[in-house]
């Protein structure tokens, strides 16, 4: 098993691994069980998302093209253009 991505958190582990299993490539979340052990503290890098050795090339591929962690783009996610915001919201 190879790790193709590691995830921020239990979300972003779960949206990799159903994005994988749709196209018929077999998950391993390595860490999963962790997190109820971690109390309040926010741990990162505990969940590996893991596929065989022989798919890994397809399954880098898929989670490549994946919208994880990527910031809105200038007009932000709601369509909104940037100009309509109010003054004091403009994006940076």
């Amino acid at each position: 098993m190879k790790v193709v991505y590691e995830a921020a958190n239990l979300i972003d582990a779960h949206l990799v691994r159903h994005a994988l299993e749709a196209e018929e490539i077999p998950v391993f979340l390595k860490g999963e069980a962790l997190l109820g052990g971690m109390g309040e503290l926010p741990l990162f890098g505990t969940i590996l998302v893991c596929v065989p050795d022989v798919v890994w090339p397809e399954a880098s591929e898929i989670v490549a093209a994946l919208p994880l962690n990527h910031p809105p783009d200038e007009a932000g996610e709601a369509g909104e253009e940037a100009s309509d915001l109010p003054p004091g919201l403009l994006p940076a």
